[in-house]
């Protein structure tokens, strides 16, 4: 009877075991979920970040960036050109766009943070908590943006330098708040277009340190398609705003010139031509960019379904395995 009865005891104590051990996995899983499905609670506006910069930071001013006979060609065909840029002992990439629209309307468009989620694709929301006016004309400006790719958003703190005399932008995170990104620099450098002064020539590079915990797709995003996506939004919306003013503004003196003045005339109707066309093209592009966008936020989403249920289904085969030798053993 007392084997019987120490039998029993550690059948029971063998089976708390291995339920506590399925209770551990399913506790684990429910925490992968929410990690995947919440929104991260790293960031904080009130407490530092974990370091004051990891990414040397980009330098005010033209990036130097010689543009060849295939770089001219390939923007002429009003595409984006990829380069590399030296910083330091490594490279880092750097993306030139043509924008048919005055450097004006391109810097009204990038330092209109608090309107950033109108424009920037995966992008939620964002704010000015501060900014300063230097006496040399420079501003500081302090911005909280939230972005958000499938399940996972992200927040972070930024802290801007413009400098309108060397026609740059530079950027860093704000290090006196704690942000979802490990770090993150880049510059936006405008120019007038060198064979267009009504049109914009824009240079824009970016470099990002993610914490380890950030899902490999939005690495991806964050690598391969930034680049592109930024100066494709500044693009879009630059064009689409002088589209909106050629459409309001008054027609012009139907009266046609003669002479010299004939001639300026019919410059300047073919030059407002070419910025209707390629307000049109830009509005074109902007439908086909926001389509590609849904399709891959679609598939990430998917993707990220996938992963969910692969991790409830291995907890749900532990607990049954467990369960089965617990079973057994009784």
């Amino acid at each position: 009877v007392l084997l019987n009865k120490e039998k029993r005891s550690n059948e029971t104590r063998s089976g708390s075991a291995n339920m506590t051990k399925a209770s551990s996995c399913l506790a684990l899983t429910a925490l992968i979920v929410s990690s995947i499905c919440m929104h991260s609670l790293a960031s904080s506006f009130d407490k530092p970040h974990a370091h004051k910069g990891k990414v040397a930071p980009y330098e005010p001013g033209d990036p130097g960036v010689e543009l060849d006979a295939d770089a001219l060609r390939t923007l002429q065909k009003n595409l984006p050109y990829q380069t590399q840029i030296q910083s330091g002992a490594s490279g880092r990439g750097l993306c030139v766009q043509d924008v048919r629209a005055p450097t004006s309307v391109v810097w009204g468009k990038i330092l209109d943070f608090d309107n950033y989620a109108n424009m920037v694709p995966s992008t939620i929301a964002t704010s000015n908590y501060n900014v300063v006016t230097n006496k040399d004309g420079s501003e500081l400006i302090y911005t909280r943006m939230k972005i958000g790719f499938s399940f996972v958003k992200l927040e972070f703190f930024v802290r801007h330098v413009y400098v309108p005399k060397l026609n740059s932008l530079t950027w860093t995170l704000d290090y006196d708040k704690t942000s979802d990104f490990d770090d993150s620099v880049g510059f936006w450098y405008i120019i007038p277009h060198p064979e267009n002064k009504d049109w914009a020539r824009v240079y824009y590079s970016v470099a990002v340190s993610m914490f380890d915990w950030v899902p490999g797709f939005v690495m991806d995003i964050m690598s391969s398609k930034a680049l592109t996506d930024a100066t494709g939004w500044v693009k879009r919306e630059s064009e689409l705003e002088v589209q909106k003013t050629t459409l309001t503004s008054k027609p012009s003196n139907p009266k046609k010139g003669k002479g010299l003045f004939s001639i300026f005339q019919k410059k300047k109707r073919i030059s407002d031509e070419e910025t209707r066309k390629a307000a049109i093209l830009a509005t074109e592009q902007a439908a086909a960019e926001k389509a590609a966008r849904e399709e891959r936020e679609k598939r990430a989403r998917i993707t990220s379904v996938i992963v969910i249920g692969l991790v409830l289904s291995n907890a749900i085969l532990s607990l049954l395995v467990w369960r089965g030798i617990s079973g057994s053993s009784s």
